[in-house]
């Protein structure tokens, strides 16, 4: 695909979608996208209704580290419905689920299952007040914990405030805001409010904004600073998970938290999450001192999924192929850019890295990151999809285990083509 694509059929589907649904997009994050509408999607690669082809570095905002449309995944989730999917009680591959998910992780005692991260997210919060009896906790800007009220957070400089109309900022009052990546700030305010707050919870590494990095030591200091003022740890692993390692950040950086909750990718993008943790947090849960519910919690497809996903990440992980295509890719976006010599500047890991314009200096929180040209970069995601790159605006380009040599030859030819065409 080179220059402008024809896309009849998708916009024939908007103008459809602009009558019926808000904006055209029933989820606020695509509304800057470019308006494609898509038929399938296959391994590494995505095919619109207009028969476009693209490599997806997008996963569905993440969850598809197998790829789309797993066979393994999806045979195992069709065989368990012909049963039934709801029975409002236990089924057995609940159990199964569970327990292969606990092995995984190898820190935690308990799991339960949800529906959503956003869910997970509240559920955590609701454990570690209930554990501590404290009221506030302590987030970092830039970190995405859901859409809820009390943790959709809008920040500009060093102020923040509500990201929505219609949202009450006396739901911001039982939170503190922070800086990642800056523990002297943590204990500036433990100090001084440590008796009051519950919990600190964090994306253990900001991949949803900006493929930022814990420093080094960083959360050593932060497990230590909670543990000194008996502060529950909560580790929003809802990307992390089961992409950068099998046991996701608390394996690879090597600090185990309190309580995590987990994504998609837990189920090869199927619509599950999990909130995993210390026994004494996770048994009021059990107890119903603690409310956890859900109608669709630990369903049959979601428990079907969960299994498979495991059985495949534990019998032959994928992650040292996951790390060796996104090093490479890494290492050619790189070479595009001085060859061109425009700032193209790429920072995280392997399975999930930054691509922005501007300075080379590594960024290490939302503040630094803020000073990059990030409206350049979404203008060139736009123009990378007319040449078969689907991409996020924001910047993260996901690597899934089903991207492999011809998806990096096709991709480095493809953005080789768009600077070609017309530096950004």
């Amino acid at each position: 695909m080179t220059g402008t694509p024809v896309r009849t059929h998708s916009e024939a589907f908007r103008q459809r979608a602009l009558i019926s649904v808000p904006g055209g997009v029933n989820s606020n994050v695509r509304l800057s996208a470019p308006p494609v509408f898509f038929a399938r999607g296959a391994g590494a690669r995505l095919w619109d209704v207009d028969d476009n082809e693209y490599i997806d570095y997008v996963l569905g905002q993440g969850p598809h580290f197998l790829g789309h449309a797993n066979a393994a995944v999806n045979e195992a989730v069709s065989d368990a419905c012909t049963r039934g999917m709801l029975f409002g009680g236990q089924n057995a591959l609940e159990v199964q689920a569970c327990e292969l998910t606990l092995a995984a992780l190898g820190w935690a005692d308990m799991i339960r299952l949800g529906m959503t991260g956003t869910e997970c997210v509240q559920a955590a919060l609701r454990a570690a007040r209930a554990a501590t009896g404290r009221s506030t906790f302590v987030h970092f800007e830039g970190h995405y914990h859901g859409w809820l009220d009390n943790v959709l957070v809008h920040t500009s400089g060093q102020q923040s405030g509500v990201a929505s109309a219609g949202q009450l900022s006396s739901h911001l009052a039982d939170s503190h805001m922070l800086p990642w990546n800056d523990a002297e700030a943590l204990a500036a305010l433990l100090s001084v409010s440590g008796d009051t707050i519950a919990a600190v919870i964090m994306e253990p590494m900001m991949v949803n904004a900006g493929g930022i990095e814990p420093l080094p030591g960083y959360l050593q200091r932060v497990r230590e600073l909670c543990d000194q003022h008996g502060v529950v740890l909560i580790f929003d692993e809802v990307i992390t998970g089961f992409r950068i390692a099998l046991g996701g950040a608390a394996e690879k950086y090597g600090v185990t938290p309190d309580l995590a909750t987990y994504g998609k990718a837990m189920a090869g993008g199927w619509p599950v999450a999990g909130l995993a943790g210390r026994r004494d947090l996770m048994e009021p849960f059990g107890t119903g001192v603690v409310n956890h519910s859900g109608t669709f919690n630990g369903s049959v497809m979601a428990a079907a999924a969960v299994v498979a996903t495991q059985q495949l990440l534990q019998s032959d992980p994928p992650y040292e192929r996951v790390d060796a295509y996104g090093t490479e890719l890494m290492a050619q976006l790189a070479k595009l850019a001085e060859r061109y010599e425009i700032p193209l500047r790429v920072q995280g890991v392997a399975a999930a890295f930054h691509v922005s314009f501007g300075d080379p200096a590594p960024v290490r929180d939302l503040r630094s990151l803020d000073r990059l040209d990030l409206d350049r970069y979404a203008g060139f995601a736009t123009r990378l999809a007319d040449h078969g790159l689907w991409l996020a605006q924001r910047g993260i380009w996901y690597v899934s285990a089903a991207h492999g040599e011809q998806e990096l030859t096709d991709t480095v030819e493809r953005v080789e083509a768009a600077l070609a065409e017309q530096l950004p």
